[in-house]
């Protein structure tokens, strides 16, 4: 149900139902006759309806307003109240019947209409709704938008797009539309008309360049990829400033081998400010695996990197350190990471990709500092305990080393490897702590586990 129409109806409810039940019953006039004892009556039972259905006690709200009607049933605002209380207790059925009582009274209110609507709605009962909502679309253009979802529920997918062309055609385009229509194509598998509904906007309105990117993703998805470039040529012609249009031509001029126009692109997604982090991350992660691949242009790369340092999103930074690995360039890998940790410092597998990286480099204190940090978070990863106990032998410390290792190889299970590391560690350490009996027994135990790998 339309939402804010939804609202207002709440809002105005109550005044409503007040002015209508004042106009019937004169509160403040002194009974002349026995009649005067029912409108008491009226008055009470009324005002008990509204204390209780305020308190969300509805079933005494319904038992109220009953006795109400049973004094005087021709005020329409009666049942369409019963029908709210009733609707609330999931009572759906009598719901439906007060409801159209009170319709029968004020045929065309777009309140009861609306309330009417929603408990059809809340029982999924698809055919009922769109009769109900075929009444209301009188009353305002939303209903309609309304009418194109419940087409697409009942399958009527024609229906819905000409409720939909309709709108467009008299308000302009909507994300609301959008996204409807576009879901009317995914179910029937339509990109022929998805695509020409594109090219229409694009021929109504060629200065709204978000219609081409639509339209080249759209091409592209379909495997059209050179009415793909095409389209993004034509709006680069129109837009030589664009920026978001290269999002997709880099892609493009990748296959077609025009690295230098590829590489240009790039750089433009890259650095511009008005394209999303990860929209650069993907970028950047081409651009790295092409560099992989064609290492002569790791320069350029260099370049676009070293401009955009100052707005890395750790998705960024962290295909660079990939890249930077691949490479085998370990010291600047292990910046990245870093710069990755500054931001979110309880990564867990940043910090793996960290103490790994500082052993390698020798950094065992920053290494041993960082391990013995990390196991307060993550005090049942026998990683940890492993990075932390060699650590200590890079620092000659083999009795920290011998209670990390102790400790955390209790937290393995059912990893070979890794008991097989911890095996060969406290073999290095207790032989470092001239404790060779000890030693000797892990350097078996590792050995034995090696030759069941």
């Amino acid at each position: 149900m339309n939402k804010h129409i939804y609202i207002l109806f709440l809002l105005f409810g109550v005044f409503m139902i007040s002015q209508n039940t004042y106009a019937q019953v004169d509160f403040n006039k002194r009974p002349d006759d026995d009649l005067g004892n029912y409108e008491d009556a009226y008055q009470e039972y009324f005002f008990e309806a509204l204390k209780q259905k305020g308190i969300e006690n509805y079933q005494r709200s319904v038992d109220a307003l009953l006795k109400c009607i049973k004094i005087n049933d021709s005020d329409p605002t009666l049942f369409f109240e019963l029908g709210k209380n009733y609707k609330a207790l999931k009572n759906f059925g009598a719901a439906e019947d007060a409801l159209k009582e009170a319709l029968s009274k004020s045929p065309e209110n777009e309140w009861f209409l609306d309330e009417l609507y929603d408990v059809y709605m809340q029982q999924n009962d698809i055919d009922k709704a769109l009769k109900t909502v075929k009444q209301l679309v009188k009353f305002h253009p939303d209903y309609k938008q309304d009418l194109a979802s419940l087409y697409i529920e009942a399958k009527k997918y024609k229906n819905a797009l000409d409720i939909l062309d309709e709108l467009d055609k008299e308000f302009g385009y909507n994300e609301d539309r959008d996204y409807l229509r576009n879901q009317i194509y995914d179910l029937t598998g339509n990109d022929d008309d998805r695509i020409e509904n594109l090219e229409e906007r694009i021929k109504s309105n060629p200065e709204d360049e978000a219609n081409y990117l639509r339209l080249i993703y759209r091409y592209s998805e379909t495997g059209d990829t050179e009415k793909a470039f095409d389209t993004a040529k034509d709006l680069l012609k129109l837009n030589p400033e664009s920026r978001l249009v290269h999002l997709a031509l880099y892609k493009f001029y990748l296959d077609d081998n025009n690295t230098k126009s590829a590489i240009h692109s790039m750089k433009t997604v890259l650095t511009s400010p008005d394209i999303k982090p990860e929209a650069k991350a993907k970028v950047l992660n081409d651009f790295v695996n092409f560099v992989s691949k064609n290492p002569e242009y790791e320069p350029q790369l260099v370049e676009i990197t070293a401009l955009i340092d100052d707005e890395k999103s750790a998705k960024t930074l962290n295909e660079l350190a990939q890249y930077h690995l691949k490479v085998n360039d370990k010291e600047k890998a292990l910046g990245y990471f870093e710069k990755i940790l500054e931001e979110d410092p309880n990564n867990f597998n940043t910090i793996k990709e960290v103490l790994m990286l500082r052993l390698d480099l020798h950094r065992d204190a920053e290494a041993e500092k960082l391990s013995a940090k990390t196991l307060e978070l993550y005090p049942a990863q026998p990683v940890l305990y492993l990075m932390n106990g060699m650590a200590n032998i890079k620092l000659n410390q083999p009795k920290k080393a011998i209670e990390s290792l102790e400790m955390g190889v209790d937290f393995i299970v059912d990893d070979s490897k890794m008991l097989f590391d911890f095996y060969t560690q406290l073999s290095i350490a207790y032989e470092q702590n001239n404790n060779i009996t000890k030693s000797q027994a892990f350097a078996k135990k590792a050995e034995a586990l090696s030759k069941q790998q």
